[in-house]
């Protein structure tokens, strides 16, 4: 970790946005929640059990970088530090699910008003059929990556949807870039899994004879 963070400098914009923020400057905090909050969402909705839950936390990771912006000792971009949060207050979350939330959850419920991933992902361009075909190739992925292992989903998730360096992703986690390559394709390939067990579930489903009532 020494070595990645050797020679570290803040950009200008970064300094000027904190400088800003720890004077508690509003218009610096709603320059922040623009830059981040739609790519902290996504990446929130697909760490969280249940994606229900992902405004809230999403919410929580800006309050709680407002808070603590003191505290940022620039050992890190601003954007690695933000998603450090992201992941902390997502895993969170999970931890208190299992021990108070137990039981079958929606990966599709949303409050009301909130973006479906698909509805991030959406080309306008595009004709109904490719609409309804995009969005079935979203669910089976979304269901298939919540069934993986958490520490290679979330590496995962940030590497191929997020769009993260391995350099940036070893900063949010802390871990070495060797062990996040590992994680990353151990993801990859337990993902690739799940998705195809879902495919031979579904061809299955589909040769069952109608029922006859």
């Amino acid at each position: 970790m020494a070595d990645i963070v050797a020679g570290f400098a803040l950009p200008d914009q970064d300094q000027e946005l904190i400088a800003e923020l720890r004077e508690g400057s509003e218009r610096a905090f709603a320059s922040l929640v623009s830059l981040y909050e739609r790519p902290i969402y996504n990446f929130v909705y697909r760490l969280v059990d249940d994606p229900a839950d992902a405004p809230d936390v999403t919410q929580e990771v800006f309050l709680k970088v407002y808070r603590s912006i003191g505290e940022f000792r620039a050992e890190s971009s601003l954007k690695t530090w933000i998603y450090r949060i992201a992941v902390n207050e997502a895993l969170n979350l999970r931890r208190w699910f299992w021990r108070h939330r137990r039981g079958e959850v929606s990966l599709d419920a949303r409050p009301e008003g909130s973006p479906a991933v698909a509805d991030l992902l959406a080309d306008p361009e595009e004709t109904q059929y490719e609409r309804v075909l995009r969005n079935e190739q979203i669910e089976a992925v979304q269901k298939a990556l919540a069934q993986v292992k958490e520490s290679f989903r979330t590496a995962v998730v940030m590497r191929d949807i997020q769009g993260l360096s391995y350099e940036e992703i070893a900063e949010i986690l802390e871990i070495s870039l060797g062990t996040v390559k590992s994680r990353i394709l151990r993801g990859r390939e337990e993902l690739r899994r799940k998705l195809a067990v879902r495919m031979v579930d579904r061809s299955v489903e589909g040769l069952r004879p109608a029922t006859v009532e």
